[in-house]
C-alpha cells in the first residue's frame, strides 16, 4: 500500500512538471518597435531584447521575464546620420533614460487573462510590472497569442507606456507645464512581438 501511495505520488509530481515549461524567447525573431510624439511630428525606432522567458502550463502563458537592452536604442526615421546619432544619444543620456546608469529595463509577467470575443482579434490580458530606470510600474495591456502547427508561440501587443512615471522629465508637461509647442507626449508607444518555442 506504501508502494501504491509513493507510485502515485510520483505519478502527479511528474504530471505537474510536464505541464509546466519554461520557453526562451527568440531573440532574433523577436521584436520591440517604440515611438514618441511631440508637436508636429515625433520619432520611431527600435530596441532589442537581452533575454526573455515565457512560463508556459498546459499550452497557456502564465507568466514570463524580459531584459531589454537599452543600450540597444535605434531610431529609424531619420536620415542624417549626424542628426540620428544625436538623437539616440539624447535618449541614453540623462534627459531620457540615463543608459550607463540603468543599461537594462525589465518586464516581469504577473497574471495573464484570457479575453472573450475581441473585435481586433485580441486574445489574452497581460498584467505585469515594467521597471525602467529602476522604477516599477504595474502595466496592464492586450495582446494576441497563438501557437502555430510546429509549436512556435507568438505573441503580439501594442501599448503607451506613461514616461513621465519613470521619471523620464525632458519635454514632459507633467515637470515643466509651459513647453507649448515643444512639449513631448509623455505616452511612448510600444509594438512587440515574441516569438518562442
Amino acid at each position: 500500500m506504501k508502494k501504491l501511495i509513493l507510485t502515485i505520488a510520483a505519478a502527479v509530481t511528474l504530471g505537474m512538471f510536464s505541464a509546466q515549461a519554461q520557453s526562451n524567447v527568440d531573440l532574433s525573431k523577436s521584436k520591440i518597435e517604440w515611438e514618441g510624439k511631440k508637436v508636429g511630428g515625433g520619432h520611431n525606432g527600435t530596441v532589442d531584447l537581452k533575454s526573455g522567458t515565457l512560463n508556459v502550463s498546459n499550452g497557456e502563458i502564465t507568466g514570463g521575464t524580459f531584459v531589454i537592452d537599452m543600450n540597444s536604442i535605434v531610431c529609424l526615421d531619420i536620415e542624417n546620420a549626424d542628426y540620428n546619432a544625436k538623437l539616440v544619444g539624447h535618449l541614453k543620456n540623462d534627459d531620457f533614460f540615463s543608459v550607463d546608469k540603468f543599461p537594462t529595463a525589465e518586464l516581469v509577467i504577473t497574471k495573464v487573462v484570457k479575453l472573450k470575443g475581441n473585435e481586433k482579434g485580441l486574445t489574452h490580458n497581460i498584467y505585469g510590472n515594467l521597471t525602467i530606470k529602476g522604477i516599477t510600474h504595474e502595466v496592464v495591456f492586450p495582446a494576441k497569442i497563438a501557437t502555430d502547427a510546429n509549436g512556435t508561440l507568438v505573441a503580439t501587443a501594442s501599448f503607451p507606456v506613461d514616461r513621465s512615471k519613470y521619471d523620464v522629465k525632458y519635454g514632459s508637461t507633467t515637470f515643466f507645464p509651459n513647453l507649448a509647442d515643444k512639449a513631448i507626449s509623455n505616452d511612448m508607444n510600444f509594438k512587440v512581438t515574441l516569438v518562442a518555442r
